[in-house]
């Protein structure tokens, strides 16, 4: 349990929450809407092969940024034109985009570099990391707030951001309306299909920067399929928190924690490997389902009959 105590241990748990944390703001606006999004593994997967080939061949970052933002909004109200306008199955549309962009980025990068695995051809720009006045002097703290990539600062603040655009201000309240009840929302004069593409709009924005966090922040290129789960993991986060920011951060650090816990276990020699890589995994749907039973007994119990 020494890890505990060790700085660099808790600097890893934040880095590595951050991507999930980004893709788990935009999920939380779109579970408010009533959107059963499952889309945000491949989102993420497409901003951030964007990100990289836009940053590569333009050698600006600003460029690279907006490739995958715009890719990744593009994807959503695509998915917001197929599920709102021609009334397809939101889930089957999420799993096809996934699917899709599984293969597709890994044929563009394939055409485009002649590699399959990954893009070290190609010469990357990456967002930059941060030294935080004053708190880098704080023995410990300072070591594990201090120097995270500009976007891990941006994804934490971005909690409060969405905290009031959801509950405090009069879209918000639109937003919330429409996952209630699209019907009552329409009876009072809201545009349900309108608000909903909003929120498609919104959620493609956060998840384009938890992509390009790992292809532009945790790593300086992209990898196939490296997103991993974590677009399920935010999704998982999201669910669990009902949609609130403050509980989807809550779920996106059980993530960070366990999955720093696997790479300590995995230097320490204590498991198989193959078990090792499958524990932040297998902790987020422990974490879960503890969770939904104490939620549901919760529910009972408040029941008067």
């Amino acid at each position: 349990m020494e890890f505990l105590a060790n700085p660099t241990f808790w600097f890893a748990v934040i880095r590595s929450m951050t991507p999930v944390l980004l893709t788990a703001m935009g999920a939380s606006i779109a579970r408010k809407a009533g959107l059963v999004n499952l889309s945000h593994e491949g989102v993420m997967l497409v901003s951030a092969l964007a990100g990289v080939m836009g940053s590569a061949y333009t050698g600006s970052l600003l460029a690279g940024m907006i490739c995958g933002v715009f890719f990744a909004v593009a994807i959503e109200l695509l998915m917001a034109y197929f599920t709102l306008i021609l009334k397809s199955d939101i889930v089957i549309t999420g799993v096809a985009i996934n699917l899709a962009a599984a293969g597709g980025t890994v044929f563009v990068m394939y055409s485009a570099i002649q590699d399959r695995g990954v893009s070290a051809k190609l010469y990357s720009l990456s967002y930059p990391t941060v030294e935080l006045p004053f708190i880098k002097e704080i023995p410990f703290l300072g070591q594990i707030l201090s120097g995270h990539n500009i976007l891990t600062y941006i994804a934490f603040l971005m909690i409060i951001v969405v905290y009031i655009f959801i509950y405090k201000t009069t879209y918000g309240k639109k937003i919330r309306a429409v996952g209630q009840s699209p019907e009552a929302a329409a009876s009072v004069g809201i545009n349900v299909v309108k608000v909903q593409t909003v929120a498609f709009f919104l959620c493609g924005i956060f998840v384009a920067f938890g992509g390009m966090f790992l292809s532009m922040g945790y790593m300086t290129m992209f990898t196939a399929n490296m997103t991993a789960g974590r677009g399920f993991i935010a999704l998982a986060a999201t669910n669990m928190a009902g949609g609130n920011p403050l509980g989807a951060f809550a779920g996106a650090f059980v993530y960070g924690f366990s999955y720093s816990l696997a790479n300590y276990l995995q230097n320490a020699n204590i498991f198989p490997l193959e078990a090792i890589m499958a524990f932040p995994y297998l902790f987020i749907v422990l974490v879960y389902a503890l969770f939904s039973w104490f939620d549901r007994r919760r529910n009972k119990e408040s029941q008067p009959f």
